[in-house]
């Protein structure tokens, strides 16, 4: 009886639906994974700080925004192919969203890299490997994260600091206003002379 019913055809718009819907499901997990590897960062950033490792909290601290970064600017990429996706003339569209799955699957790959937890404890290492791989990260980084994402690690940086060191937040020093008037002349007052010299001076000589 069934014999005459045809199976739906899936379509490319309808493939391109599901695998952005993985890709969402996926970003979702990572967000919730990557925050342990998030929290260590920032706590080896504090411990650097106290031991005057400045260099490698400012790493621990990079690492940390990039990785932020990447999940934001992921979300916020799929999010805009979903709207591609649902248009009606999803073929004018379909070789934008293809490349932009491809560019987040690509994206993916290297959020998963940023899961190991291990690579992030190699920041604190002695080792002339960790020494390596501490250069390769700062090297990376420099030429990953935008000048806002710089300026918001020195931020965090300079709260580390008043935190774990202690230091006192500079402040601007308010200097008194130039006076606008001429300051009135000093009157030299007469000095007081010694009791004992006026008393002589005030006594008159007697007779013998």
């Amino acid at each position: 009886m069934g014999a005459g019913q045809s199976v739906p055809k899936i379509t490319k718009q309808d493939r391109a639906i599901l695998d952005l819907k993985l890709q969402r499901d996926k970003v979702r997990q990572y967000q919730k994974k990557i925050q342990a590897v998030l929290d260590r960062e920032h706590e080896i950033a504090k411990q650097q700080l106290a031991a005057g490792r400045k260099d490698r909290a400012l790493i621990a601290l990079r690492k940390r925004k990039y990785q932020e970064s990447l999940l934001v600017k992921t979300d916020a990429q799929l999010e805009n192919l979903e709207k591609l996706v649902s248009t009606i003339e999803f073929s004018l569209v379909e070789v934008s969203v293809l490349h932009g799955l491809q560019q987040g699957n690509e994206v993916l790959k290297e959020i998963h890299k940023e899961l190991n937890i291990e690579n992030v404890e190699r920041i604190m290492e002695e080792t002339a490997e960790a020494r390596e791989y501490q250069r390769e990260i700062d090297e990376m980084l420099a030429g990953s994260l935008s000048l806002e994402d710089e300026e918001a690690v020195q931020a965090e940086l300079r709260e580390l600091q008043l935190e774990t060191l202690g230091v006192a937040e500079e402040r601007p020093i308010s200097l008194p206003s130039v006076p606008t008037e001429q300051p009135a002349e000093a009157v030299e007052e007469p000095t007081a002379q010694p009791q004992s010299q006026s008393q002589e001076r005030g006594r008159v000589p007697v007779a013998a």
